[in-house]
């Protein structure tokens, strides 16, 4: 939310506009048709087209409260709405961000639309802190980030914030090795029409329609967005259909503003979380497992089915010229299922009676629900004078979520309930934190910030042990200190930082010996950088000391569980280099690239025994942690010999990585290295503000490459078999898209 004490932008000349729009999308719910007669509504679109430029801020109070300045001792990386723009083309939130520095993404559908994921420094999305205009978005039991649930959101959005490694504090879920920050508030000042199409590979389709009045009478604006993906996938059947519509309402007066954000996405995906075996990976890459337990041919609705509903009111007051306040509600509404065919399964499991004494199992489809709220509020209050920045904030979070289980239909006949479980969950999440910047001397800045959170936990039972009730409470506090020294165009800094994370939901499936303890992080970043006219560089040498990282051993703990178990001691050590360079004027090269050491000091591998029982036990010195590649590196250059045509070679590296803790070779995603090229040409017309045409090819060299997996293993027959399956990503696939603006 933008806050100016001089909004005014003196007189204008309004200039009217008139433009027959038209869409054509299908949609079944109630909710997305009335969307579609608001956007009838704005057919005819009157723009105040200011003719002075206006004082407004562009940058929202609470994304200040929560972002890194340009001189905190923190690594970070900017993206602006014109970087988001240009790839904007389909895909999935985590595929925008695969050009920045320690960045690996995947994608269950093998091309970047559905169910994608992304780990920044091997860390995976359950520990990267997510806000969305400082509200946190992280799903409050198991840590991760559904982008699925927000289609097309990059539509929306005005600006990025990568902080790596714990960075600065924010609202929500610790960061554990990373933090992403959307924006999507500032102030569009000039009334707009944007229609944006896109086609490409496996019918990847998307329409986008945005449409914004501008300041009027230098005090209202509106923006209004609906969206439209669907897509084939690379895997079988894994299809998606997804929808989402963006509104936001602002009124700015002087020193006082508000905004409504009211966003949503539905998204409808064919299940490929299977994976592909490592058998028919060599002969049948796309083979999808979802469904299958059908006879004959796979059930046909074996999909995902999610609706998120997102309210945000945004309050901000200019206290006095060097004081402001922020202050947000929230409310985030999230209901949906799974549905899944399941073959030969026993009556009893589903607490339902035999039909007759002699059938105690059916063939039967079964919906597993979520049904969950999260709301609260944040605030900031924010002092700038002369040498000193200073920051006061938190936010007040509960989540009560609602897991139920029902059967729909047996082959058998259906009697009794058919709901087998109905269990509660709640979290209620209290942080505070202050953050204290000051100008030491001409080029030396302090930086302390200081944050403390509680968290409690309640449980009331899982699916396989409904009698097992938990209850928790965690206190935390979360120092960080840093330096910055500033000189000519050089810029040096280092930081300490300490963070905790409470164990995932999942993790408290155990017995009350062996509860899971938090998670502790001490991070040290120390990093220089260099900015000129024609080049820039920078390094960063990072530092990530675990305690009790919980990870995945394969043991089963006294309930039977296969749950995440803390570890004592844990690493990452790396440097991330970066360098961009305005060669000439028709061409730019741009580059990072992460060298990494991360490892286990001591691990010790359990593995089912199914001769004799049990488990047998394995121990490693000191392996490489999973998923952390040693080696990750992207580059582009941008060549532009022709007017309003620009190409771009986009290239990315990833190192070997293992699907567990073992450093066994047998059980790793190969080294991969893919070429991407994208063109856009650029023109406007007498009526067009711009029109971009852009053309893009992703993996020309048609590499057949797996970013995740997973792993398991077991004693049978005195020898050791491992079991491993892979998400492979598509081969050569390409995308159109037309992007107009009024």
């Amino acid at each position: 939310m933008a806050v100016s004490s001089n909004a005014s932008t003196g007189n204008s000349q309004l200039k009217t506009y008139s433009f027959p729009l038209q869409l054509s999308l299908s949609f079944k719910s109630i909710e997305m048709k009335r969307l579609v007669f608001l956007l009838h509504l704005f057919a005819t679109i009157y723009v105040s087209a200011q003719e002075k430029t206006d004082t407004t801020e562009l940058t929202p109070v609470e994304v200040r409260a929560v972002r890194a300045s340009a001189t905190a001792p923190f690594a970070k990386t900017n993206l602006s709405k014109k970087d988001i723009q240009k790839q904007n083309l389909g895909q999935d939130l985590p595929f925008l961000l695969n050009g920045t520095p320690s960045v690996v993404v995947n994608s269950d559908a093998g091309n970047g639309v559905g169910y994608t994921g992304i780990r920044i420094r091997g860390t995976d999305a359950s520990r990267i802190n997510i806000t969305l205009n400082g509200i946190p978005y992280n799903d409050a039991e198991s840590g991760g980030t559904f982008f699925v649930d927000l289609p097309d959101f990059a539509s929306s959005v005005n600006s990025i914030q990568i902080q790596r490694g714990v960075g600065t504090s924010t609202n929500g879920a610790g960061a554990f090795g990373a933090t992403i920050n959307f924006s999507t508030n500032e102030i569009n000042k000039k009334g707009y029409a944007e229609l944006n199409n896109s086609y490409g590979s496996f019918n990847t389709l998307k329409n986008t329609i945005k449409v914004g009045t501008g300041l009027l009478s230098d005090h209202f604006t509106v923006d209004f967005r609906l969206s439209n993906v669907s897509s084939d996938g690379y895997i079988d059947r894994a299809t998606s259909n997804l929808r989402s519509a963006y509104a936001t309402a602002a009124y700015l007066s002087g020193k006082t503003g508000f905004r409504l954000n009211v966003f949503s996405g539905k998204e409808k995906t064919y299940q490929a979380w299977y994976g592909v075996s490592e058998t028919d990976l060599k002969t049948n890459r796309t083979i999808n497992y979802a469904g299958t337990e059908k006879p004959g041919e796979p059930y046909e609705n074996e999909t995902d089915n999610f609706k998120q509903d997102h309210y945000q009111l945004f309050f901000d007051h200019k206290l006095s010229k060097s004081w402001s306040f922020n202050t947000a509600l929230f409310l985030t509404k999230g209901k949906g299922y799974y549905e899944q065919y399941k073959a030969g399964e026993d009556y009893a499991d589903y607490n339902l009676p035999n039909p007759n004494t002699n059938i105690t199992s059916t063939d039967l489809v079964r919906q597993l629900w979520l049904d969950n709220d999260f709301y609260g509020n944040i605030f900031s209050l924010q002092h700038q004078f002369l040498k000193t920045t200073f920051t006061f904030g938190g936010a007040w979070t509960k989540y009560d979520g609602t897991h139920f289980g029902k059967i729909v239909w047996t082959e058998q006949g259906l009697t009794g309930n058919p709901v087998w479980y109905h269990l509660d969950a709640g979290k209620r999440d209290l942080n505070i934190y202050s953050k204290w910047q000051h100008q030491v001397s001409k080029n030396f800045q302090s930086f302390i910030d200081l944050q403390y959170r509680d968290v409690n936990y309640n449980i009331a039972g899982f699916t396989d042990h409904p009698e097992l009730l938990v209850k928790n409470d965690y206190q935390f506090f979360n120092p960080k200190l840093g330096f910055t020294f500033q000189k000519n165009h050089y810029q040096a800094y280092a930081s300490y930082s300490i963070a905790h994370k409470e164990p995932n939901r999942d993790d408290f499936e155990a017995g009350i010996s062996q509860q899971p303890k938090p998670e502790e992080l001490h991070n040290m970043e120390l990093g220089i950088e260099s900015k000129n006219k024609t080049i820039t560089w920078s390094a960063n040498l990072y530092y990530m000391k675990y305690k009790d990282q919980l990870v995945l051993t394969g043991k089963i703990n006294d309930v039977g569980a296969y749950t995440r178990t803390n570890i004592d001691n844990s690493y990452r050590l790396g440097v991330e280099l970066q360098s961009s360079s305005v060669i000439t004027s028709w061409l730019k090269v741009s580059g990072n690239l992460t060298f990494s050491r991360n490892k286990v000091k001591d691990f010790t591998e359990y593995v089912d025994d199914y001769d004799n029982g049990g488990q047998k036990e394995n121990f490693y010195k000191e392996p490489d942690i999973s998923f952390s590649p040693k080696i990750v590196g992207a580059a582009a250059i941008t060549v532009s010999l022709i007017e309003n045509l620009s190409i771009d070679l986009l290239s990315k590296y990833v190192g070997k990585q293992y699907l567990d803790n073992t450093n066994n070779e047998e059980r790793k995603l190969n080294a991969f290295y893919t070429q991407d090229i994208r063109a856009i040409y650029s023109f406007k017309k007498k009526h067009l503000k711009n029109a971009d045409i852009i053309l893009g090819v992703t993996n020309v060299f048609n590499k057949k490459y797996e970013p995740n997996g997973y792993t398991f293993s077991y004693f049978y027959n005195n020898r050791i078999t491992t079991e491993n399956y892979y998400f492979p990503m598509a081969g050569v696939n390409w995308v159109v898209g037309v992007n107009v603006q009024f």
